[in-house]
């Protein structure tokens, strides 16, 4: 199955903020691709990645390499990889795998937006 990937920069009002949503299967024959167009992202100032995986039916140990070495890019800058709508198979991947210590995963957008929004907030009252 392929992967379909769509990059949106700063939807949550942030250039520092891109979300990238997948479609399909991320496995060793898909995984190189969304490295390739992960790069030129990466590559920007950007600080926290969003992955909607609502459309994503399979990930690989491939996969989660790429998820692995997006986060820890983005936590040498002080920012996180996040990860929204999880599939129950791939909810399930990432809980056996314990694979990706420190990531945040939400429900959905909103409970995102609650998250950053108070992670902000600490922020400006320092």
């Amino acid at each position: 199955m392929p992967l379909q990937i769509q990059i949106q920069k700063g939807i949550t009002g942030q250039e520092t903020t891109v979300t990238i949503n997948l479609a399909g299967s991320l496995d060793t024959a898909t995984a190189p691709e969304l490295e390739r167009q992960l790069g030129p992202v990466l590559a920007g100032p950007v600080k926290d990645v969003i992955f909607d995986l609502s459309g994503l039916k399979f990930i690989s140990s491939a996969g989660l390499r790429v998820f692995s070495s997006t986060r820890k890019i983005l936590k040498e800058r002080g920012g996180q990889a996040s990860f929204i709508h999880l599939q129950p198979q791939i909810q399930e991947v990432f809980e056996i795998m314990k694979s990706l210590p420190g990531v945040a995963l939400f429900k959905d957008v909103a409970e995102l937006d609650s998250y950053l929004a108070a992670r902000q907030r600490t922020h400006i009252q320092s």
